[in-house]
């Protein structure tokens, strides 16, 4: 080993002891009493904001920790470049934590997980256009029963009950425990070795298959892969800058495998135009009222504002951002896979699972990979797994993307080819 590869490791070694310090989640997590206490205002026709208790986490040294691994790392070599990118970005998250409440906050949030504002692709269009351009398409449909909100028939032990077999019979060597958890924000949260599943709501029959390709299959699988890494350890963090990429490989496992449904993608659309009009301006309660006169249901509205006004002010102005980036995730992954098709570089597809990675990891990173220093992933999905078949559909939508339908009418289909 070469004394280039030592340092970097060295440095791997140092990042992973450090950047545990910095929680970002669990520091933005409020008393889920706050749910119940904003219903009953609301029903009662005086709604109140939320006082949810802001405490500024206090990191101690890890800025300067992490600053100083990122300062000694050479961002001329590839492999040492992402140990600065990641020392960097964990940095960035605690200096976010620390100002909770404060426009700074956003801002640092923004850098992290982007924001509606920025580019989805060449074309110069915007997350918020992709996201006002899914919730128009389903606008009609959200007015009829074909996208009416499925009823939350099952109960949070039915839904671990579910998805505790299956983890069972995909991780045999490596278990994977799903736990019940009152306090948590999402409908889940997913570590290397459990699955946390919110305890505090009832779930829809969808959520199911969901939870099991996003969660389980995808952030479940891709931090357990990065912690049976020989070398690399640090791809076994959940380092702030691989989100976007590891909530766009997660939606799109749902996409693949026919999971999402149109009321899922409408959301994570509406959660884009939220952030945007909050970060603008609009409070909890204008945006609860938001997600609420969208189609869904008040306690689902609650806590879709929550996830964007934790850590920020609830009188609108400085938010979280982390929600937009499963939309600009999804389409910038989807966009990287059938680029990695056509440019017949298959193995991106299966070197994203390897570890907590962004797009641009895996094509730098790409050298690594052929001499053994980052090995290729333990676990796969299933609809990975079958290469031949996923190349088949993404070379199909390559040459089928090229076809400009705002030059076609349904009328055109009467002539015949």
């Amino acid at each position: 080993m070469g004394k280039g590869l030592e340092r970097t490791l060295e440095l791997d070694a140092r990042l992973v002891e450090v950047a545990g310090k910095v929680k970002v989640l669990s520091s933005l997590a409020w008393d889920e009493a706050e749910c119940a206490r904003f219903l009953e205002g609301w029903r009662k026709g005086k709604p109140k904001l939320p006082a949810p208790e802001l405490a500024p986490t206090k990191v101690g040294t890890a800025v300067e920790e992490l600053t100083a691994i990122a300062l000694a790392c050479d961002f001329e070599d590839p492999l040492s470049a992402y140990v600065g990118r990641t020392a960097r970005s964990y940095a960035m998250a605690a200096r976010m934590l620390a100002a909770q409440g404060t426009k700074t906050f956003t801002e640092l949030s923004g850098e992290l997980y982007g924001q509606p504002s920025d580019f989805v692709g060449p074309g110069g269009l915007t997350n918020l256009d992709a996201a006002e351009h899914f919730v128009k398409a389903t606008t009609e449909l959200a007015k009829s029963k074909t996208l009416a909100e499925e009823p939350a028939t099952l109960s949070p032990a039915q839904v671990q009950l579910e998805l505790q077999r299956a983890m069972d019979l995909f991780f045999r060597e490596h278990p994977v425990k799903v736990v019940l958890e009152p306090s948590l924000t999402a409908k889940a949260a997913a570590g290397a070795d459990r699955i946390r599943i919110r305890s505090a709501s009832a779930f829809t029959p969808s959520d199911v298959p969901q939870l099991l390709q996003h969660e389980g299959l995808v952030h479940t699988l891709t931090l357990k892969n990065g912690r049976l890494q020989p070398r690399l350890h640090s791809l076994g963090l959940g380092a702030p800058r691989t989100t976007p990429t590891q909530e766009g490989l997660a939606t799109l496992a749902e996409l693949v495998t026919s999971s999402i449904d149109l009321s899922r993608l409408r959301r994570l659309a509406l959660r884009v135009l939220a952030i945007h009009q909050a970060m603008h301006g609009a409070d909890f309660v204008q945006t609860f009222r938001f997600f609420l006169e969208a189609g869904q249901s008040e306690q689902e509205s609650y806590h879709s504002a929550q996830r964007i006004f934790r850590g920020g002010d609830v009188k609108g102005g400085a938010v979280f951002t982390k929600d937009g980036c499963y939309l600009w995730g999804l389409i910038a992954t989807h966009t990287f896979l059938r680029k990695a098709i056509q440019e017949d570089k298959p193995h991106f597809v299966h070197a994203l699972f390897a570890g907590r990675l962004t797009l641009g990891d895996v094509v730098s990173l790409d050298p690594y990979f052929q001499s053994g220093v980052i090995v290729g992933p333990q676990y796969e999905p299933p609809w990975v797994q079958n290469r031949t078949c996923l190349a088949a559909t993404l070379a199909f939508q390559v040459f089928t993307s090229q076809i400009d339908l705002a030059k076609l009418k349904l009328e055109d289909f009467e002539h015949e080819f």
